[in-house]
């Protein structure tokens, strides 16, 4: 399962299609995992994996299997890995 951590703004101007989303100050503050979720492993992405570090470590002191990406988004779509853009509704 891919968790994405960046905030509002940052999911709509593109993320990985079959991303959930829950912004880091959100898992900070104690929100629950989305239900899709519940009992997989989690990998988490952020812009640039510096957010996705923290919260894979903040997962996992939670008893969540939970690993960052490396590179995040910004590898992400450097590997050619398509990217949806909530604002126009396209896939690239």
């Amino acid at each position: 399962m891919l968790l994405d951590v960046r905030e509002m703004s940052e999911w709509l101007s593109g993320h990985a299609p079959c991303a959930l989303h829950l912004p880091l100050s959100r898992l900070r503050a104690g929100s629950p995992l989305p239900a899709a979720a519940h009992g997989k492993p989690i990998l988490v992405i952020c812009r640039s994996g510096h957010r996705s570090q923290q919260a894979a470590e903040l997962l996992t002191a939670r008893g969540v299997e939970a690993r960052d990406i490396t590179g995040g988004m910004i590898a992400w779509a450097r590997e050619g890995l398509p990217v949806a853009d909530e604002s126009s509704g396209s896939i690239a």
